[in-house]
């Protein structure tokens, strides 16, 4: 975040030397430029830079995901306070899943436990541990049992209430249970 703001700044520097260069190039001219055309030129630097990177922002992330990584959703917003947002939504949020390491329960290959990773713009990763029922087929978040209790999956899925429903062309689902959509 440190590199973004001094690029954001040097764009700004950057185009405000542009808009010196004019000024400097409309008085050998015998015109003069108007005063307000190097801050507009900054401006539109430091703005450019910033929306430059928030629509290449998810791209560069994925660019940067492990090969294990499965980008499973994105969230396209528009906002009141960027309005060019609403000319084409930005993706300010997305949902990877590690469909290589996801584990099967030993004793219902249905089930599975697999990790959600969150990314937001300017937050940090989050991990969400996840059990997902192929056979169901749903999903539920894991709570990691604590060192002194030995919960294992199954008796998880037994005590968990709150089960997300899931369709078989969501792409959590097909990611994780591809070898199990035969049988659906």
């Amino acid at each position: 975040m440190l590199f973004e703001f001094i690029a954001t700044i040097a764009a700004g520097f950057g185009l405000a030397g542009v808009a010196l260069v004019i000024t400097h190039l409309s008085k050998l001219a015998g015109r003069r430029a108007p005063k307000w055309l190097i801050p507009l030129f900054g401006a539109l630097g430091i703005f450019g830079f910033q929306i430059h990177q928030e629509y290449n922002w998810f791209n560069q992330q994925v660019a940067q995901l492990p090969k294990d990584l499965t980008v499973v959703k994105k969230v396209e917003e528009s906002t009141w306070f960027r309005p060019w947002s609403y000319v084409k939504p930005q993706t300010l949020r997305f949902m990877a899943v590690d469909s290589r390491n996801a584990h099967a329960n030993a004793n219902n290959k249905n089930i599975y436990l697999t990790n959600l990773y969150l990314f937001e713009r300017r937050r940090s990763i989050q991990q969400v541990p996840q059990v997902i029922d192929c056979s169901a087929p749903a999903r539920a978040d894991y709570v990691i049992p604590d060192k002194n209790s030995q919960l294992t999956i199954e008796e998880h899925v037994g005590q968990t209430t709150k089960w997300y429903p899931l369709t078989v062309n969501d792409p959590l689902f097909i990611s994780i249970c591809r070898n199990q959509i035969a049988q659906i």
